[in-house]
């Protein structure tokens, strides 16, 4: 049994690579739900991302549907041009105004899921080269969920871990090469041992 309902990852510039290798060194069994909210181009070709990410990992990724059910070794990415929240096991989709210059936004995603899941929320801050997801970060903190950043020296842009770092504490700053392991220790009690 998992301490977590549901994991949340924002990045935006530098995004790719860094889920490549998170993704990548996740097992397919992993135990909980992930939702992405990755900035994209609202022009950006339908699945692609995922078509790039599953080359990396045996997890199951897609874009997420409206009214998608979150699920074990599932990850779901926010599709170009829609937010992503959580709410009732599911993902909504939502067309709202952007946040913070994007649509999807991480503070949106990040919220969302503190409001649905408070304590049992996994937030992951990666790379990025604005301000988005601090805000939601601190919710998740708020409200009693774990969260990570990259640590800005480490990220591609060093902007948005910085701007979660003068926004909370956050429970763990990590190098890239060190999230997927500490994702693994949080969520599967028997690695912890």
């Amino acid at each position: 049994m998992t301490d977590f309902d549901v994991v949340v990852i924002g990045a935006s510039w530098g995004g790719l690579r860094a889920l490549e290798r998170i993704l990548g060194e996740l097992p397919g069994d992993f135990p909980t739900p992930i939702v992405v909210a990755q900035h994209r181009d609202i022009d950006a070709e339908e699945d692609l991302l995922a078509r790039l990410l599953n080359r990396h990992t045996t997890l199951c990724i897609e874009d997420a549907d409206d009214k998608r059910r979150l699920e074990p070794g599932s990850v779901l990415l926010s599709p170009p041009g829609y937010h992503v929240l959580i709410a009732d096991g599911c993902v909504d989709l939502s067309v709202d105004a952007p946040v913070q210059f994007a649509r999807p936004s991480i503070d949106v995603l990040f919220e969302s899921a503190a409001h649905e899941h408070g304590a049992r929320t996994l937030g992951v801050l990666l790379t990025g080269a604005n301000a988005d997801g601090a805000a939601g970060l601190a919710e998740i903190a708020r409200r009693g969920g774990r969260t990570v950043v990259q640590d800005p020296a480490d990220a591609e842009r060093p902007e948005m871990p910085r701007a979660a770092l003068a926004a909370l504490t956050p429970d763990h700053v990590v190098r890239l090469d060190e999230v997927a392991a500490l994702l693994q220790r949080l969520c599967r009690p028997e690695v912890r041992s």
